[in-house]
């Protein structure tokens, strides 16, 4: 359960430092790769985020650079998790002001009050001016841990 804590969503496996991807697609699987390594989801998850966007557009471009990949709670959730992918050049979504992206979060959760909790967590963060930039300029997973302990 995210538990009033964004950090404890991620782990080593789950951050994806500095990726190149050439597609939207590309950057959400990425982001789902790092669900997968982690032991959050399976590959069966990564493609349901895909979907997600296929059927109903760009909306998990919830910020200006920052896409929020997710899918619906399902048999393919482990459990609770997000990952974190920061892109060498940032890809188009075709989110209109929002595009183009260069951080990605992927988001799995078992049931909807979990989903609901992490995307609180996650907007407290995103209000920050700097939360975005700050991403973009990390180096390794400890520093991430330094931004979300602040």
């Amino acid at each position: 359960m995210p538990n009033g804590n964004l950090a404890n969503a991620f782990s080593a496996e789950s951050v994806l430092l500095q990726r190149t991807a050439t597609s939207w697609r590309e950057a959400i699987s990425l982001a789902g790769s790092g669900l997968v390594a982690a032991g959050v989801a399976t590959d069966a998850y990564t493609q349901a985020m895909i979907d997600v966007v296929e059927t109903n557009g760009p909306y998990i471009v919830i910020a200006p650079g920052f896409a929020l990949a997710h899918a619906r709670p399902s048999v393919e959730v482990l459990r609770w998790g997000m990952s974190l992918v920061t892109l060498v050049e940032p890809v188009r979504f075709g989110a209109g002001a929002n595009d183009p992206v260069s951080v990605v979060v992927g988001l799995a959760a078992v049931d909807k009050q979990q989903h609901i909790e992490a995307l609180q967590l996650l907007a407290e963060k995103l209000v920050e001016p700097e939360f975005v930039n700050s991403l973009l300029k990390l180096s390794n997973f400890e520093r991430f841990e330094d931004i979300l302990a602040n």
